[in-house]
């Protein structure tokens, strides 16, 4: 991967590390790593402690330049990073702070299935699944847009495909932002991306996007499971894909253009991959917007997903959706900015919270959590790798250090290219059947990139937020079968 991260870090305290602003000349504020003691050793080689430190130097940032444990190098921020600005004073949005892949996200659909009734079906549902949802670089999907239509997609979000018929209507009061953003705004969305966008949604990405079907193995909290509507035996599935080609080309202009305009608003930082203007300038409207119609793209991705997911049940159960219990517990975005109210220092202020490979984890009683919700705080979806487990959390009010940020997912250890020499000659799919885990995917690549080994172990990833108190955990799930892009 990277070189070693050779600072000298601050033990605050069993879960935090701090890189002081002493580190870099030039540092508004520390950056503060999320970790236990044994898994900084493996953070520490991967030097993304280095982009904490760089993107401490960002206009108008606030409190820290945060990590969660599943921290790795990524572009500008690290993967696992999260950044406030003010935006009243200041403060910048970088795309290097969200990423390519806009509102990368994972949704968790619950059914009254038990892991009983679908082991001998277990090979055709897989199949099933496999052969209705389009997975893998450049697939596309059976819903073709021109620009008309696609506008609507990206002001609409996830509420365009409910009225097409792909889903429920109480679909969306379980994503968030009810599954569309506001603040849309096509003017800053290039030709190039529309044209990108036409054809890919209802599609799985590439890497480590999946489709899982799982069972809940083991309940935490009971009381919090019983309200997310959890119980152990359960079949449960889980989705994790965002906004394609269409993200990705958003990234890539906007990020192309703020390199040029920051010399106009005086701003310099130490790795150009961080670029950022004023969020209040036109170039960072322009950004936002253009984002925000990317994660409308990416809910509206999940929920034709959601439709084809529940149609491949009817088809292998001969059953109905509804009378299968397939609701949607929660859908949780990655890779997103957003306006957010704060305290900061005693002061409520307005911010920009960029969280990138990073969850948010509201807890009980705020107004954006679910009515359904507002006791146990916002559900937590953390998947894992294709071999081990995902966990369910729920948000805490312990966790307002971090703007109410937890960890995304296990966190990769391995490059994709070290992952596949470390393959190489092995029957992955074979080492997973021996497991119980039947999977298909497009490209043996793939199979070898995302093997476990690649990925810090999310049961350890999971324990430290929890013993931080950023989020708590609810249920654990394990595999059955797979759907790798």
């Amino acid at each position: 991967m990277t070189k070693e991260f050779t600072g000298k870090l601050e033990n605050i305290d069993e879960f935090r590390w701090k890189i002081p602003r002493t580190y870099s000349k030039g540092m508004k504020v520390p950056g503060i790593i999320y970790s236990d003691e044994r898994m900084l050793k493996s953070i520490l080689k991967d030097n993304a402690p280095e982009q904490v430190a760089n993107a401490a130097h960002l206009p108008g940032i606030v409190r820290a330049s945060l990590a969660m444990p599943d921290i790795h190098w990524g572009y500008g921020l690290p993967i696992g990073g999260v950044v406030a600005t003010d935006v009243k004073r200041g403060g910048v949005v970088t795309p290097g702070g969200v990423g390519y892949d806009i509102n990368c996200g994972v949704r968790l659909i619950r059914t009254e299935l038990k892991a009983s009734d679908v082991e001998d079906a277990l090979e055709k549902l897989v199949n099933a699944l496999y052969s209705s949802v389009p997975a893998g670089v450049g697939s596309t999907g059976g819903i073709s847009s021109g620009k008309k239509e696609l506008d609507q997609i990206l002001k609409k979000g996830a509420a365009w495909a409910v009225s097409r018929g792909y889903g429920w209507s109480s679909d969306l009061e379980f994503c968030e932002e009810n599954g569309a953003i506001e603040g849309a705004d096509t003017e800053g969305v290039s030709p190039r991306t529309y044209e990108r966008g036409k054809k890919q949604s209802g599609t799985l990405g590439s890497g480590n996007h999946f489709l899982e079907v799982q069972v809940v193995d083991r309940v935490y909290d009971r009381k919090a499971a019983e309200v997310f509507g959890v119980f152990e035996g359960q079949v449960a599935v889980m989705v994790h894909t965002g906004s394609r080609g269409f993200g990705h080309q958003t990234c890539s202009d906007h990020a192309a253009r703020m390199v040029k305009a920051m010399a106009k608003y005086g701003i310099s930082v130490p790795d150009r991959q961080l670029a950022c203007v004023p969020v209040e300038s036109p170039e960072g409207r322009s950004y936002l917007g253009a984002m925000r119609c990317a994660a409308n793209y990416a809910w509206c991705n999940r929920q034709v997903i959601t439709h084809l997911v529940r149609d491949s049940f009817e088809k292998v159960f001969g059953e109905s959706a509804e009378s299968l219990g397939m609701a949607l517990v929660y859908d949780v975005a990655h890779n997103i900015a957003r306006f957010e109210e704060h305290n900061v220092d005693g002061e409520e202020k307005l911010l920009c919270v960029h969280r990138k490979g990073a969850t948010r984890a509201f807890p009980p009683g705020k107004d954006e959590v679910p009515d359904k919700y507002s006791d146990t705080g916002q559900p937590v979806i953390i998947p894992g790798d294709m071999g081990r487990c995902s966990f369910l959390l729920a948000g805490t009010e312990s966790g307002a250090g971090t703007f109410y940020s937890t960890c995304h997912g296990a966190g990769r250890l391995m490059s994709r290219s070290a992952a596949r020499r470390s393959a190489r000659g092995r029957h992955i799919s074979g080492e997973l059947a021996e497991k119980g885990i039947l999977v298909r995917y497009v490209g043996r690549d793939t199979l070898q990139e995302e093997v476990s080994e690649a990925y810090k172990d999310v049961s350890e990833v999971v324990d430290i937020v929890q013993g931080a108190g950023i989020s708590k955990k609810v249920a654990r799930m394990k595999p059955l079968c797979v759907v790798k892009g």
